[in-house]
């Protein structure tokens, strides 16, 4: 088994990183945390580059790729620190009309997790609650990828003007967040949902290791620049370690998510998801040390990247979850 990336897979993600570097640069991101509302031009964008049918086949209109090539992508966007429920519109694009063209935004949330939450609620066109499906990302201890559709979970569709909510207090001030209080589940859609949230999962790790990879190239592009006692602080030894271990778990966090992406694995998923998140919240953690006191302030982007780890931290199989999912495996 190759993990190593085609040439194809390193045009898609350079490609990736280009577009997102021209459209969703450093001036629009700290544009969009005093105004979090999503850009619907740049989803459009977004949609007519393939964004969010890049796992459609290619006589539904879409481009073709699979899984692992959909990790690199959100990579990227979570090395950029792109906002939206990105990871629902790539999984729903084939389930809900307008979502691959970018013409529609849609969410997903977990109903067995409390509470019940719902990014970006103002920008949505419609929430997909699901629920059932859960443990193991919808498999059993096994790491078998199973998962029966319409038997072990399912999900409905709404609009928002039939959603009950609450506004809740966001940890990440690039993601409003509601508090869904009731959702009528009268619209029920086809969706294998053991398999969506395991995805869901893998993909939200990609993310997660994008940003992980972004703290470590601003702490060591700090390291470089920043000088004390006329030398760069790069050069003391305890940033070197602390830059050293950021590299690491960032590492060790892909190649999970790589492989997790190939073999499909529902622990493999879980050990990724585990790891990325690590790193992710590791790495950001560390980040503010290398940068010192300018890391604890608004105007360096390091404590972005915590928050929005924080927040991706718990959806889709939390730490405590993750773990208690792979010492059931190790025992079965």
């Amino acid at each position: 088994m190759d993990f190593q990336l085609t040439d194809e897979q390193r045009a898609l993600r350079d490609g990736t990183r280009e577009l997102l570097a021209g459209r969703f640069g450093r001036e629009r991101l700290r544009a969009a945390v005093d105004d979090p509302a999503l850009d619907r031009v740049l989803w459009r964008e977004l949609g007519a580059a393939g964004f969010f049918a890049l796992r459609l086949p290619e006589r539904a209109g879409g481009v073709g790729l699979g899984l692992p090539d959909a990790v690199l992508v959100l990579e990227e966007a979570g090395r950029a620190l792109l906002p939206g429920p990105l990871v629902a519109c790539l999984l729903l694009a084939g389930a809900v009309d307008g979502v691959a063209a970018g013409e529609k935004i849609v969410a997903l949330c977990e109903a067995e997790r409390e509470p019940v939450l719902w990014e970006h609620p103002a920008d949505c066109d419609e929430l997909i609650l699901v629920e059932g499906g859960a443990g193991a990302c919808g498999g059993g201890p096994g790491g078998a990828a199973g998962g029966a559709q319409g038997r072990t979970g399912g999900a409905f569709r709404s609009t928002p003007d039939r959603i009950a909510r609450a506004p809740f207090a966001s940890v990440d001030p690039l993601t409003p967040l509601a508090r869904v209080m009731d959702l009528p589940r009268t619209a029920p859609l086809a969706l294998d949902v053991p398999r969506l949230r395991r995805e869901a999962a893998l993909l939200t790790a990609a993310q997660q290791v994008g940003s992980a990879a972004r703290t470590v190239e601003m702490a060591v592009g700090h390291a470089r620049e920043r000088e004390q006692f006329g030398v760069p602080i790069g050069s003391f030894q305890a940033i070197k370690h602390l830059c050293a271990q950021m590299l690491v778990r960032t590492e060790i966090a892909r190649t999970a998510v790589y492989a997790a992406a190939i073999t499909e694995g529902v622990l493999d998923v879980t050990a990724a998801k585990l790891l990325a998140d690590e790193a992710a919240v590791g790495n950001a953690r560390d980040g503010l040390q290398v940068h010192g006191g300018m890391g604890f302030t608004w105007e360096v982007d390091v404590h972005l990247h915590l928050k929005r780890a924080w927040l991706r931290a718990e959806r889709w199989e939390a730490a405590r979850e993750a773990e208690e999912l792979l010492a059931a495996g190790l025992l079965a």
